[in-house]
């Protein structure tokens, strides 16, 4: 069983997720962002009342939940699951919350004043034509705000051991901020949280070990197997320097002519 199988493992991994969290900082995520770093990646790209969002990636909404109630702003969320979508619509009813099913890129035919893209950059091969795609629906000034696993592409025995290596694709920091630029999209703010996320790594991977036989259940054993192995990955690859992890948040440049 796959992970876009979605309603079985947010319902499966729900407990775990509640008891690795602190106190607070759990609001649906499927990641290792705490709440607060969600709230304030959305400041930091300007997000308030009115500002249209495009939330790319969306799963289930937990971080779009959070940032419509906390802000008011017009959000649109995307995911290729349909499975995906249909539990984040039935979880942000009475919120100002639009969903499409689609597969990214390319983006939907609008024009927003901020585009999400939360821990599913390293899902993209193709970094370039991603960011092409976000800056075409961003006006001069509108801002992109993603978080980036940040390291080297894996080798090939890194590749065959990290399950799901199909959609682990690394990429150096300096490569992505040129590749940015050919986008049209200027940094104007960075931070580091690997070592946020590489506890939050470590705490999940407990409280999954320890609650292994309920989950076991819902998503079978091999599923469980890959999750586990997956995150002792991220744990390790964080606290040895193999990846960091990037908050950043990107500005439309104006456009040139002649």
């Amino acid at each position: 069983m796959r992970q876009d199988q979605r309603a079985a493992f947010v319902e499966a991994l729900e407990q775990a997720r509640l008891a690795a969290y602190p106190p607070g900082e759990f609001a649906g995520q499927e990641s290792f962002m705490l709440a607060s770093e969600i709230l304030d990646l959305a400041r930091a790209a300007g997000i308030g009342p009115g500002v249209s969002v495009l939330d790319l990636c969306c799963g289930t909404a937990g971080p779009g939940r959070l940032i419509t109630a906390e802000f008011g702003c017009d959000y649109l969320g995307v995911d290729s699951s349909a499975e995906a979508v249909e539990l984040a619509r039935q979880r942000t009813r009475g919120l100002p919350c639009r969903f499409e099913v689609a597969q990214i890129p390319p983006l939907p035919s609008v024009h927003v004043d901020v585009v999400l893209l939360l821990e599913t950059a390293l899902a993209f091969p193709d970094k370039a034509e991603l960011l092409r795609a976000v800056a075409g629906v961003l006006p001069p000034g509108g801002r992109f705000a993603l978080t980036v696993e940040e390291g080297a592409p894996l080798t090939p025995a890194e590749r065959r051991a990290m399950p799901d290596a199909d959609t682990v694709w690394l990429v150096p920091l300096a490569e992505l901020i040129e590749t940015l630029a050919d986008a049209g999209l200027r940094p104007v703010r960075q931070w580091e949280c690997t070592t946020a996320h590489r506890t939050m790594a470590e705490s999940l991977l407990q409280s999954m070990s320890a609650q292994a036989a309920p989950i076991e259940a819902a998503i079978g054993r091999r599923a469980l197997d890959d999750l586990l192995e997956a995150h002792r990955y991220w744990s390790e690859w964080m606290r040895t320097g193999r990846l960091r992890k990037i908050a950043l948040v990107a500005e439309s440049k104006p456009q040139t002519i002649g």
